[in-house]
């Protein structure tokens, strides 16, 4: 615990000095207590623009009332002559245009009020247009992808990939090869806004933009100092975080120059087991014993209280060959070697047990909850006005990142012993064996060290710019041009990893002519290093073993990533109804990966098997925007880019809208945009990642393991969207601070780039479509059940629509209570998901809205309450998703079920349960002179302490995109600001 001690000085010039001191300090801490004598400031919440429902940023509040002329208002910035407007959604520079493309807000007092951790993407995460986002919490199995510990955003659920993100306007420097961007890079205490653009935006923006954009708007004329620091713990005493970031920022030659600094540190505690009860519901999904054809029955069933039965941590026998077959079936070893017989209860399949012994299994025990993190960012921006006309400016930024996450026990289902294994023999006894040929064990190994994945990951960014506004055609006109380059270095690597050509010699035990316990293979070469492994029982495993047929392997990936652009915003013409603005630019973009893998780590592995992907493109690209207006209150607003990629050649976007305001009280907005993405590196070069998963076999039921492995296409062609929103912004006059908008979307990708996974593989290969069987073959290792191989491909076409409904409500208490101070502000977001179709053109398409396993929720929601005041304010958060299906394949019914089909099999019980978590935040400004600012806050996040979203699957039992899966957690910690 850090103790800061402030006193005031007497005299202007002193606080000056203690500015000037405190700025090269970073304050790395678990907490902070702080004492100041004296006076603070609140800022009040953010009104509701009323022409278009845009909430404003901090920066465009009007202080309370009550506050007007006193130290409560806001601190002047440094002033700029060039400072050039941007909005969000186009390039033109004039924010008194009316967007035709519904654009949703936070600002920086709802990320400081509102956010339920000390990392920005899990307060936008909130947001109901975002759906399948990739996080720390659910990437926990992307052991080869380089993705592990990415919060990357997901616009509509058509992938981070055709999401793109953006830093004050321009591209972010990815974070993996597959061009997403990590939130974790952005410096996250000077973002002032996060204007979230929802339908396509290619034309504006350019690839990546087809389901919309996030910008995240800086605060770059920040002057002051601000240290910010927090802790947190979970309800349970674990998950325990810290952070602490800085920011200082003052200007020089009398407000001509400007320099900003900030940086932060953050560190989460690792969760490596899963005490929480919810994890041990046991609910599965096995085929019915009780159906046949025409008997009316469901074909799968749904069932609680059940465990796997074939892998255990000390192993058991699931099948015997030689004498009576199957005879030692169900003989699963214990502490020290102990034999005992395992109780397949009341139902049993080849793979999952109904009560008996189902507890025994550890597969969904001995895994991690939450990964260990440490975040490290730094910003800096130096600008300065060379003329009245032109600011000069660069910025750097450096992030770096480490992510260890416990994916697993080991797990091996198919061990071969022969029924003269020495260890066997020891076990069992000679006599039980007689006539016994082999027998076919599955363990988890208790004895060995879980896998661990460490994800190690450093961005660097650099930009040099000049902006500015001058005067053309008698009009305001601005331009603004900048040149960036962004490196990304990752090092994956996975310990604890088995050799699978070393699990099989360790396997092979033999005695020597001593009576000593040895590998076969060391009887012909006694100096290979082989040392014999014990599967039968757990404290058995020798370390010599472990250290054998256990490695560490590593892959180092590098992606690099130039960037130049110019823009030009002017009004060359009027016409009766006003002036026309006109937008036209450029921009160059070079993408290029690389890396390296040891040959010793490139392959004979159970997972892993790292490959080093090499690939680079270019694009071209130039475009012209306007906003013209045609009548009083209505305009039009159209784009069109020219692209030229160097993989994919020349592809033509744009898009048209319009908005009409006949009164006051409403407007009308509408959009069409005609969208492109062209395959990124990893989609074109990927020369192949691994990734460890089950399935559940659709003839037999059993849930079987798979490595499946995803390589690149050079055939792929760039996927064309067409997007289509229509919508209304309801301000009536007579309720004034109220805010409603509807909006419905609709999206349609041709030639979406897609791949199928393993599930749908094997469930197409059974449904008869035979292309799908050839990417299934048997594990020969026997490290797992089955191997696939898939890439990528142009899909026929990925189609969603729904409706986002947008309300919020700022209103003074003093409309209630006379001379009462402050002010409410409630708020409501939800998007309806009306239709997902993902639709390959082989097979069968289902539509998966409500579908929790591979869709979007039917309905997903955000209401939030607060109430403010200039000294306290408090904010209650409710968000979740609504009810829906496990699986929107199947079709449930109990009774006079139809025949069995295997597109659509019936299920007794389909249903998952909707997600409903609360959270309270509350603030409070110490009474300090002058102008310091001292807030002490407090978030308490899933105050009912509500379960994650329980799913019929082993490992995890929950949902991982949407639930919260530690429970009731605590922050606390304070914020300063001079």
């Amino acid at each position: 615990m850090l103790t800061i001690v402030f006193r005031s000085g007497r005299t202007m010039t002193t606080r000056k000095r203690l500015k000037i001191h405190l700025l090269p300090f970073t304050v790395i801490s678990s907490g902070a207590v702080i004492f100041f004598m004296e006076q603070g400031h609140a800022a009040s919440p953010p009104p509701v623009t009323p022409d278009t429902g845009r909430r404003q940023p901090i920066s465009a509040q009007t202080p309370p009332a009550s506050a007007k002329g006193s130290h409560l208002q806001k601190k002047e910035k440094t002033p700029s002559n060039s400072e050039v407007i941007m909005v969000t959604g186009t390039h033109i520079a004039n924010s008194r245009i009316k967007s035709p493309t519904p654009i949703s807000s936070l600002s920086q007092s709802e990320i400081q009020n509102q956010a339920p951790s000390n990392n920005l993407a899990d307060l936008v995460n909130q947001m109901p247009q975002f759906a399948g986002s990739t996080t720390p919490q659910n990437s926990r199995l992307s052991l080869s992808s380089g993705l592990a510990g990415i919060n990357a955003l997901n616009l509509r659920n058509l992938g981070a990939e055709r999401s793109l993100v953006l830093l004050d306007g321009r591209r972010i420097t990815p974070s993996a090869i597959t061009g997403i961007v990590d939130i974790n890079t952005i410096p996250q205490q000077l973002v002032k806004r996060v204007d979230v653009v929802t339908g396509g935006a290619s034309a504006q923006y350019g690839s990546d933009a087809v389901a919309g954009v996030t910008n995240f708007v800086l605060d770059k004329t920040y002057t002051g100092l601000k240290i910010d620091g927090d802790s947190g713990i979970s309800d349970y005493g674990d998950g325990i975080n810290y952070h602490t970031a800085v920011t200082g920022g003052f200007g020089f030659a009398h407000g001509k120059g400007h320099v900003l600094l900030s940086g932060d540190y953050a560190h989460q505690d690792g969760i490596y087991s899963v005490d929480r009860p919810w994890n041990f519901n046991g609910q599965r999904i096995i085929a019915n014993p009780e159906y046949a054809s025409g008997n009316g029955q469901p074909y799968y069933i749904r069932v609680g209280n059940a465990g796997t039965n074939y892998a255990l941590p000390g192993g058991i026998i699931n099948s015997s060959t030689g004498g009576v077959t199957n005879s030692l079936r169900g003989i699963y070893f214990g502490q020290g070697g102990s034999v005992n017989h395992y109780n397949y209860g009341s139902l049993s399949t080849s793979s999952v047990t109904v009560g008996g012994d189902h507890a025994l299994a550890n597969d969904g025990k001995d895994i991690g909850l939450e990964p260990m993190s440490d975040r490290k960012n730094i910003y800096g921006r130096l600008s300065y006005d060379v003329a009245p006309w032109m600011t000069l400016y660069g910025e750097g930024s450096y992030n770096q990142s480490e992510y260890i996450y416990n994916a697993g026990p080991q797990y091996l289902s198919a061990i071969k012993l022969s029924g003269s294994n020495p260890y066997l023999v020891d076990a069992l006894g000679s006599s039980a064996l007689q006539n016994v040929s082999s027998v076919t064990l599955g363990t988890t190994a208790l004895d060995l060290p879980y896998r661990r994945t460490d994800n190690r990951r450093s961005v660097q960014r650099y930009t040099f710019g000049g902006e500015g506004n001058f005067t053309l055609f008698g009009k305001p006109a601005s331009w603004n041009a900048y040149a960036q380059y962004g490196v990304m270095h990752s090092k994956e690597q996975i310990y604890n990893v088995m050799n699978t050509a070393k699990i099989a010699n360790a396997t092979n035990a033999v005695r020597s002519s001593t009576g000593q316990i040895v590998c076969a293979s060391s009887l012909t070469d006694p100096s290979n290093g082989c040392s014999p492994i014990d599967w039968l029982g757990t404290g058995v495993i020798s370390t010599a073993a472990k250290d054998y047929v256990l490695g560490n392997p590593w892959r180092e990936e590098r992606f690099q990533e130039i960037v130049s652009g110019v823009n030009l915003s002017m009004i060359p013409f009027a016409t009766w109804a006003g002036d026309a603005n006109i937008a036209v630019g450029g921009e160059y973009r070079d993408e290029r990966a690389s890396g390296y893998v040891p040959t010793q780590y490139q392959s004979g592995w159970s997972v892993g098997n790292f490959l080093p992907t090499f690939g680079h493109y270019d694009v071209k690209e130039a475009y012209v925007e306007g906003a013209v207006p045609l009548a009083k209150g209505l305009s039009v607003n159209a784009a069109v880019r020219a692209t030229d990629y160097s993989t994919s050649g020349y592809v033509t976007t744009w898009k048209i809208g319009g908005t009409w305001q006949p009164i006051q009280d409403i407007l009308f907005r509408a959009t069409e945009s005609h969208d492109i993405r062209a395959p990124n590196i990893d989609e074109l070069y990927n020369a192949g990642t691994s990734q460890t998963t089950s399935v559940l076999n659709p003839v037999t039921g059993a849930t079987e393991t798979v490595l499946s492995r995803t390589t690149g296409n050079t055939k792929l062609k760039p996927e064309k969207a067409n997007t289509t929103t229509i919508g209304a912004v309801i301000t009536p006059r007579y309720t004034p601070g109220l805010s409603i908008s509807v909006d419905w979307f609709h999206t349609k990708i041709k030639d979406a780039i897609e791949q199928f996974y393993p599930q749908t593989i094997i469930d197409e290969c059974y449904s008869g479509y035979t292309q799908f069987c050839a990417a299934i073959k048997p594990d020969p290792t026997g490290t797992r059940d089955l191997l696939m191989s898939a890439s990528p491909f142009n899909f026929a076409k990925l189609e969603t629509s729904g409706i986002d409904i947008d309300a919020s409500y700022r209103f003074p208490l003093r409309r209630i209570l006379k001379n009462a101070n402050g002010y409410f502000v409630i708020h409501g977001q939800a998007t309806n998901y009306l239709k997902y179709v993902s639709a390959s053109g082989l097979g069968y398409a289902v539509d998966t809205s409500g579908d929790i396993s591979s869709g979007p929720p039917r309905w997903i929601y955000r209401f939030s309450a607060s109430y403010t005041t200039s000294r306290y304010s408090i904010t209650a958060v409710a968000h979740g998703i609504s009810s829906g299906h496990y699986s929107n394949s199947y079709v449930t019914c109990t009774t006079s079920c139809g025949a069995y089909n295997a597109d659509y099999p019936s299920i007794n019980n389909n249903h998952v349960a909707g997600l409903f978590y609360f959270d309270l935040n509350g603030t409070y400004t110490l009474p300090v002179q002058n102008s310091a600012k001292v807030q002490l806050f407090l978030n308490v996040t899933n105050l009912a302490n509500s379960h994650p979203l329980l799913v019929p699957e082993s490992g995890l039992a929950a949902d991982t995109t949407y639930s919260n899966l530690l429970g009731r957690t605590y922050r606390g910690g304070v914020r300063m600001e001079f």
